[in-house]
């Protein structure tokens, strides 16, 4: 498979136990690998030398304004983003490769296919769950804000089939460490903002989140694994609004 004109950007903090899978499935394929590091203390950035990847070093403020300011590094009109868990199956470099030759979209969402250690996640909202991961650059910006940006496009977006394959979770520590870190920006968000949140629409949200996942998107099929995520996603509600209460009452300004 020739190369063809899409830029990969990835953007990686101490990675170094998956950037190599990640870049090694766009090596070769797309004719620009750009990593931006977040000071990684590991060999995150001597791996991505390894597939020639240009390098930028980058401290991140919010997630928002950090990936706006990485993709603009990048060389061609359309980017592919990646997180550095996440890896191109051949199916899905196939069905690219074939779509950019000629298409009227200027952003196309993408399917993940998403692990928790070696499970396949497959119901509970987790699959296809389409992300907006292809993109002409200057169609395309994220909301400047630190956890969960909303995405704008000016143009028409479109929807690919085959999958990024994301192996995010090694085991359900890992997972709890990033609910952890993400309710944590969630309340800080809702305190920049200036968003009112009281403690029973925080109920609300906590209970319907439980019974959204595991019965109105049939994550009960997952068995254990679902009833767990499930249970996280409820209780990333009553996290984020117990952090939420507490920077309130200190009179946290962020």
């Amino acid at each position: 498979m020739s190369k063809i004109p899409l830029s990969v950007v990835v953007i990686a903090k101490n990675e170094e136990k998956n950037i190599d899978e990640c870049f090694g499935s766009v090596f070769g394929w797309a004719d620009e690998l750009v990593l931006v590091d977040d000071e990684s203390a590991d060999r995150t950035v001597e791996i991505a030398k390894k597939y020639q990847a240009t390098i930028y070093h980058r401290k991140m403020d919010n997630e928002g304004l950090h990936r706006n300011w990485a993709y603009a590094q990048a060389h061609n009109e359309w980017v592919l983003s990646l997180d550095a868990d996440e890896m191109v199956t051949e199916e899905l470099k196939q069905e690219i490769s074939a779509v950019l030759a000629n298409t009227p979209f200027h952003a196309f969402s993408i399917p993940l296919r998403n692990f928790i250690g070696s499970y396949w996640v497959r119901h509970g909202g987790w699959y296809p769950a389409g992300k907006l991961r292809l993109f002409m650059k200057n169609r395309f910006k994220y909301e400047e804000v630190g956890v969960h940006p909303r995405v704008f496009v000016n143009g028409q977006t479109g929807h690919l089939t085959k999958d990024i394959v994301h192996k995010g979770y090694p085991d359900f520590e890992h997972f709890l460490a990033s609910l952890n870190r993400q309710t944590t920006l969630e309340a800080e968000k809702w305190i920049t903002t200036g968003r009112q949140m009281s403690g029973g629409r925080a109920l609300w949200r906590t209970i319907d989140r439980f019974f959204r996942s595991f019965i109105g998107k049939k994550g009960y099929k997952d068995g254990f694994i679902g009833f767990m995520i499930a249970f996280f996603a409820s209780l990333y509600q009553v996290m984020s609004y117990a952090k939420y209460w507490q920077m309130k009452k200190e009179g946290v300004r962020k």
